[in-house]
């Protein structure tokens, strides 16, 4: 069984604020991660080092907060109720086998929400509701399976700017198969592309639930 173990770690908010100022997304190129405005000109274009106190001290109040361990609390008793299944099912669509026995979701001040495929982490937003935390925890994990059992076989066939483009879209699938687990849907990437690429998805799921020969059909679609 796999465990999610939902923490707080200052240094990594602190860092994930610097971030989200700084992060651009190939597919998003027009978006602003950053959701707390003060901070935009705090830390953009600067290195962390030299950011970091100001981010520390604009956050003091909710870091010495008891709201961070009641999150934290009903953020880890809200999944693992739906975790098991959650599993089970992912198995059963993906045929892969989880790249972790235990994955940390570290809390963050912010709504962007990176993971590390090495590591097995993510970030969940302490602004979330219940539904939307447990859908962008399932959008998360679906990176971390993807990244780890599918990614290098098909950045060999379509590259790594179009193998990021299709792990991004297969979200869709949560949609498909999982939303009755918290019911608020996975939209995915804004752009024009990426919802194109999830309606292809959508339709060559429903034909045949293989998810082998889903991604082959994907490849051929990005190959195009």
């Amino acid at each position: 069984m796999v465990k999610i173990t939902f923490k707080f770690d200052k240094e990594k908010d602190l860092w994930n604020n610097w971030f989200a100022v700084n992060f651009k997304s190939n597919l998003e190129k027009d978006r602003k991660f950053n959701n707390i405005p003060k901070l935009q000109e705090v830390c953009e274009n600067k290195d962390f080092e030299k950011c970091k106190n100001e981010i520390e001290k604009f956050h003091e109040k909710i870091y010495s907060s008891y709201l961070i361990d009641e999150t934290l609390k009903s953020f880890q008793s809200a999944w693992e109720k739906i975790s098991g299944e959650f599993f089970r099912r992912l198995k059963k669509i993906t045929k892969n086998e989880f790249p972790f026995e235990n994955v940390t979701a570290y809390l963050t001040t912010q709504s962007l929400c990176p993971y590390d495929f090495k590591k097995g982490t993510f970030m969940i937003s302490i602004w979330s509701n219940i539904p939307a935390m447990l859908k962008t925890s399932a959008h998360e994990l679906m990176h971390l399976d993807f990244h780890n059992n599918n990614w290098e076989e098909v950045e060999t066939e379509i590259g790594k700017e179009k193998t990021e483009k299709l792990k991004e879209a297969l979200t869709v699938l949560l949609n498909l198969e999982f939303r009755d687990l918290w019911f608020v849907k996975d939209k995915g990437k804004k752009s024009e592309e990426q919802q194109e690429l999830r309606k292809f998805i959508k339709k060559e799921w429903l034909k045949n639930k293989n998810y082998k020969s889903l991604l082959n059909k994907c490849v051929i679609y990005l190959k195009r």
